[in-house]
């Protein structure tokens, strides 16, 4: 078969969103694409796998801010399980910090929700073809931002305080001794040049680390 050979088959995508609305959208909107065939639709992270296993899907469209499981997490788990399946990242978050884990998660694609839908079918036309596809402006983003500052354990520390948990609620979520999580906690503030963790949480969020 040469590159020129039309598919014989469409493409298989499995669409994970939970918003039902938009979920809805792109899903009818794809269906009107001749070579695409929307083959599942899911609302949470930790219904990706399951899903892509029983649907065979040849491209997994997934959102990143998913109940159960993050899109992110859930493309390392398919890369492992079902390493045949292209990922492609939709999001309405553009963050830097996003699209490098998205790629160390083995992702195909990273692209921002407010594009036309040919431009989207035509991502999931080029990552099946073996290509990558990020939005240009993010990964220009990406590139001057730099790799995130903080550890795994930070990042850790800083998700277990939010909701107001306090410095012993957090040790004992972590299994760790009160003065590392402040010692952690300390190191996060000064890396992300913010004044307690509060607003560290909140800037590591905004560039997309956690």
């Amino acid at each position: 078969m040469t590159d020129e050979t039309p598919r014989a088959d469409p493409v298989r995508v499995l669409l994970a969103e939970d918003q039902g609305m938009m979920r809805g959208a792109l899903a009818l909107l794809l269906g009107l694409e001749d070579d695409i065939e929307v083959v599942a639709q899911v609302a949470a992270g930790d219904e990706i796998v399951p899903a892509a296993l029983a649907h065979r899907p040849d491209v997994a469209l997934l959102d990143i801010e998913l109940p159960g499981l993050s899109g992110l997490d859930a493309a390392a788990e398919l890369r492992a399980r079902t390493p045949d399946c292209r990922v492609l990242i939709l999001t309405t978050f553009g963050r830097p910090g996003y699209l490098r884990r998205a790629m160390e998660a083995g992702a195909a694609g990273f692209l921002v929700k407010d594009g036309p839908v040919e431009e989207l079918a035509g991502a999931i036309r080029r990552v099946l073809a073996g290509e990558t596809v990020v939005d240009p402006a993010l990964a220009a983003a990406a590139l001057s931002a730099g790799p995130s500052p903080l550890t795994a354990r930070e990042c850790d520390v800083l998700r277990a305080s939010a909701d107001g948990a306090t410095v012993a609620d957090i040790a004992g979520a972590l299994h760790l001794s009160e003065s590392t999580v402040r010692n952690y906690l300390s190191a996060a503030i000064g890396k992300t040049g913010t004044r307690n963790r509060t607003e560290a949480l909140r800037a590591a969020r905004g560039q997309g680390w956690l």
